[in-house]
């Protein structure tokens, strides 16, 4: 049974289970919850471009801090039991990628090219120290691979895979990249609404903002090809699910408190390989599955074509709707940035 673990920061006292919901601010102050939620900080930071290669660069755009309501409530359609109940959190900001990450992105990490030199510089060789995938041979033989064009979101990628891609990117970049917690996540999709999208309540409205089950014609589509939220984030709401850095627990919001903000909370990976939580719908879901509070947990089955035993942990041979979009904090102390994934080919599943 996992136990029961209260850690306090300065006066304020969080409850968490194994794997850790973790308040990173210890002002006691700060966990007062406002009159009125959602509340927007204001923004002190701006968007910028990084640029990895001559040829490869991504935008992200600058997310303000702030409070809301994390969840959907019991009367919104479509709604699924570990949505709620709603309850208070407070994020910082940070910056999040305009788009998801392009397989343009995402081959720099795992793609070695011929003839391609070996490192010299410190920089270079913190970069080649990263872990690296295995190369997909299977995943071709599947056709899995069939959209890597430019602009394509990357997917398929395995939760470890995704946390390894931000410790490259960090290594390569000198910035604290990594993934969205839940509630960064979900506070960057809302962008500032309560209702069950980003623009309103009408499910009718999805296929202008998401490619999803009634217009992707069952497949991946190229970023950016529908309107943006209020914020200015393409695809939150469809194409590829995007992973969270947070595991995955059905009751994590019924053990989070209802009169007290939750300073940006987490649900600390463990070394198992699942559950981890993905966010957004995705090109193979209906319209309920495209809105903001919607949360998808990995399982074993997300591997069930992989030929390879152990089977891999780079790759999800059927999780081709899973793809990652990466932030970056404005908090130069942020406890998550020095992440690193555990896992290797003898991490049991659960």
């Amino acid at each position: 049974m996992p136990r029961t673990f209260i850690l306090r920061f300065g006066t304020i006292a969080v409850a968490a289970c194994a794997g850790l919901i973790v308040a990173l601010s210890p002002k006691a102050a700060e966990s007062q919850v406002p009159e009125k939620l959602p509340k927007v900080a204001q923004k002190e930071h701006k968007d910028y471009i990084e640029k990895l290669t001559d040829k490869v660069a991504f935008d992200m755009v600058a997310i303000p801090g702030g409070s809301y309501l994390m969840g959907s409530p019991k009367t919104e359609a479509g709604r699924n039991e570990d949505e709620g109940p709603q309850h208070p959190v407070s994020v910082k900001p940070f910056w999040m990628g305009k788009l998801e990450v392009t397989w343009d992105e995402f081959d720099l990490f795992w793609e070695k090219k011929p003839g391609q030199e070996e490192p010299k510089t410190e920089k270079e060789k913190g970069v080649a120290a990263v872990t690296r995938p295995t190369p997909p041979g299977y995943h071709f033989q599947f056709g899995l691979f069939d959209n890597r064009g430019p602009g394509m979101p990357a997917m398929c990628m395995s939760y470890h895979s995704a946390q390894e891609y931000c410790r490259f990117l960090r290594a390569k970049t000198g910035k604290a990249y990594r993934l969205p917690t839940e509630a960064e996540w979900e506070w960057a999709c809302r962008a500032g609404t309560t209702t069950a999208y980003s623009w309103g309540d009408d499910a009718k409205q999805v296929g202008d903002y998401a490619w999803y089950q009634e217009n992707a014609k069952d497949q991946i589509q190229k970023c950016g090809g529908k309107k943006a939220n209020p914020w200015g984030l393409h695809d939150m709401h469809g194409n590829v699910s995007e992973w969270c850095f947070d595991r995955y627990e059905k009751d994590t919001y019924a053990k989070s408190p209802a009169d007290t903000l939750s300073l940006s909370p987490v649900v600390m990976p463990i070394q198992k390989r699942y559950p981890y939580v993905a966010r957004g719908g995705s090109f193979i879901d209906p319209a309920e599955r495209c809105r903001s509070a919607f949360r998808r947990a990995s399982h074993k089955d997300w591997l069930e074509r992989d030929p390879q035993r152990p089977q891999s942990i780079w790759w999800m041979t059927d999780a081709e709707y899973v793809g990652l979009r990466v932030i970056c904090p404005v908090d130069a102390n942020d406890t998550l940035k020095d992440y690193q994934s555990k896992f290797n080919r003898d991490t049991t599943d659960f």
